[in-house]
């Protein structure tokens, strides 16, 4: 038997097990940073393959590792684990059993995944040479995020490369994306106080109107994207929350203004904030008034290694078809996996998930979000064969 059967053969003999593994987890979803039922879960699971040895870099992550027969090099796979305050809307049987809580990102279809995988390869360690970590991530949705944490104790040191694939209801099943360079948008967030003097809304004379102050800021801060950098950068700088006043006939004596912004460039992501305080120091100066400015900078861009890339790119064509290849424009949404590749070279690739005809067309943080259990198939095929691709073995 060839070890392209072979593999063929043990991806379909644990098909039912992910599919399995999958909707437990979905009926027992946990929170960023207190997924301990879910990570004693895949503990126990991983024990039960062999051949593994397995550790807890943190309270609420796991990290599995197979060691080949021969020296090599050393590849880790990652899956995150995490659900998101959401009430879930669906109805099938193995809808979420904790109310407020669902898997409304895929992040159960990411675990299961990755259980299968190292089932599978944990049966073909006599053809491994190097060593593969399987990284079982906490908290991706809540930043600071684990994946920095799990660097911090050491999952990543003698690693050569990383690989994350994402489900995504962006694309339709059958579909892999691949994204050469930036594949996800760094997101950090401000908060701006414009501090004015309040008064009688019969005598603005007397007051410093925070809310026009405010609102002139807001409208500056989009100078910032149209007119402060090159048009064919990509920057996305949103105000999302203003809030002052409490009473009709009021001026207030502050507003609060939030955001979010989204970049690929770190030159451009560095200067962000001073740009902003820029345009906040001259508007209230301008009008007498003060502010209180905090800047917080959130996940860095996802920058896919472009050789990586495209050896996952050969994966796909290889074991896929062209027909099933997608190279996908860099989406503005952001992940914590970028902590892993700034440590290490790595590629991030999207699984499509999305079948209208069985009416499972709900983005990623929606009450009805789910996903075509087939594309689960699709990871698990993904993750064997590249790993063979990435260690440069032969079959």
């Amino acid at each position: 038997m060839s070890q392209t059967i072979m593999i063929h053969d043990l991806i379909e003999a644990v098909k039912d097990e992910v599919i399995g593994w999958r909707r437990y987890l979905h009926k027992y979803p946990e929170l960023s940073f207190q997924e301990e039922k879910t990570a004693q879960f895949v503990y126990e699971t991983l024990q039960t393959f062999g051949d593994l040895e397995i550790s807890r870099p943190t309270k609420t992550s796991i990290m599995a590792r197979l060691i080949g027969q021969q020296p090599g090099k050393v590849i880790a796979l990652r899956a995150d684990m995490d659900a998101l305050p959401i009430e879930e809307e669906n109805n099938f049987e193995f809808v979420s059993r904790y109310p407020g809580v669902m898997h409304g990102c895929g992040h159960d279809g990411h675990t299961a995944m990755l259980l299968g995988v190292a089932k599978i390869l944990t049966q073909l360690k006599d053809q491994i040479k190097g060593e593969v970590r399987f990284l079982f991530q906490h908290a991706e949705e809540l930043p600071p995020g684990g994946a920095q944490e799990m660097v911090e104790a050491g999952v990543l040191d003698g690693v050569d490369m990383i690989i994350g694939a994402h489900l995504s209801s962006n694309l339709p099943l059958g579909k892999i994306g691949l994204s050469y360079g930036p594949a996800m948008a760094g997101a950090d967030t401000f908060k701006i106080t414009v501090v004015g003097k309040g008064g009688h809304a019969s005598q603005p004379e007397l007051a410093i109107d925070p809310i026009t102050i405010g609102t002139q800021v807001v409208s500056n801060l989009q100078h910032i994207v149209s007119r402060y950098q090159d048009a064919q950068e990509t920057l996305v700088i949103s105000v999302t929350q203003f809030h002052g006043g409490s009473a009709i006939n009021v001026i207030p004596s502050k507003v609060t203004i939030g955001g979010s912004v989204r970049s690929f460039n770190p030159e451009i992501r560095e200067n962000i904030p001073n740009f902003i305080e820029r345009i906040l120091k001259g508007i209230t100066e301008a009008h007498g008034a003060t502010y209180e400015f905090d800047y917080q900078f959130g996940y860095a861009p996802t920058i896919n290694d472009k050789e990586i890339t495209q050896l996952m790119d050969e994966t796909v064509c290889e074991r896929f078809g062209e027909e099933s290849r997608e190279i996908i424009k860099p989406i503005m949404g952001s992940e914590d996996f970028s902590a892993y590749q700034k440590a290490v070279p790595g590629s991030y690739v999207q699984i499509g998930a999305r079948n209208e005809e069985k009416g499972i067309i709900y983005p990623h943080h929606h009450p009805k979000f789910t996903i075509d259990e087939q594309a689960l198939q699709y990871g698990v095929k993904l993750f064997v064969h590249g790993t063979f691709k990435m260690l440069n073995l032969t079959y």
